[in-house]
């Protein structure tokens, strides 16, 4: 796309009044005004389609999301079982398991909280439009009707002021709008490569933290089968 959705949201439902108030002095405003509204629904049906890939998006986190919590369940049943067992490698094994799994959930949360955020922001530019395009459909029915009441032998006389009677028509409809404002995030890198030297001392520091916590949780699972 030419523009992020936000950002043609917010021309559509901000900017596109002024727009139609510069073409009303062209010679078919009706017909610029149909265009206005023929963008608006191809913006909502972009929105929609956005909003059905964040939806289909949200979906498949939370089952991930659900399959891994079940798995790490089971797992801490079979730690149980491993240790009441003697076979504390086994338990290892499992406990290694649910580390990985207790990685990825915080990420997966964080993905179906995005995206619940982005579904209701979507949805509120669906609202906008669709409030938009209500608007702009009664200015063109008045502005028909206005021109279908003027006399004949006055449609050619008056120009300048039935100009200005539409001009102020359509900017006070605009006023009944807010401003789509989108938000712009920006991630700043500054983060520098580090040297083979430190970068291995880091493996290895994250190695042993690692297996620290197994041992750790190994043991916790131990004081608990002997109560």
């Amino acid at each position: 796309m030419s523009e992020s959705i936000s950002a043609r949201v917010g021309r559509l439902v901000s900017g596109s009044i002024n727009a139609l108030v510069d073409a009303v002095e062209n010679a078919a405003p009706e017909v610029v005004m149909e265009q206005a509204i023929r963008e608006i629904d191809e913006a909502i049906d972009e929105v929609r389609a956005e909003l059905g890939r964040v939806i289909a998006s949200k979906h498949l986190a939370n089952t991930r999301l659900m399959q891994e919590n079940n798995k790490h369940d089971d797992l801490a049943e079979k730690i149980q079982l491993a240790v009441k067992q003697g076979r504390d490698d086994l338990a290892e094994a499992a406990i290694a398991q649910q580390l990985d799994i207790e990685a990825q959930i915080p990420v997966l949360e964080n993905t179906i909280g995005e995206a619940s955020a982005q579904e209701k922001e979507l949805e509120g530019y669906i609202n906008a439009l669709q409030a938009k395009k209500r608007e702009m459909r009664k200015e063109l029915q008045e502005f028909s009707e206005a021109r279908r009441s003027i006399p004949a032998t006055a449609a050619g006389g008056d120009t300048a002021t039935r100009n200005a009677g539409v001009e102020a028509k359509v900017g006070k409809a605009g006023e009944a709008f807010e401003r789509v404002m989108h938000k712009q995030m920006g991630v700043g890198s500054g983060t520098g490569a580090r040297d083979r030297t430190s970068a291995a001392q880091l493996a290895e520091l994250e190695e042993l933290s690692h297996q620290n916590r197994i041992r750790e949780r190994l043991a916790a699972a131990k004081a608990g089968a002997e109560d």
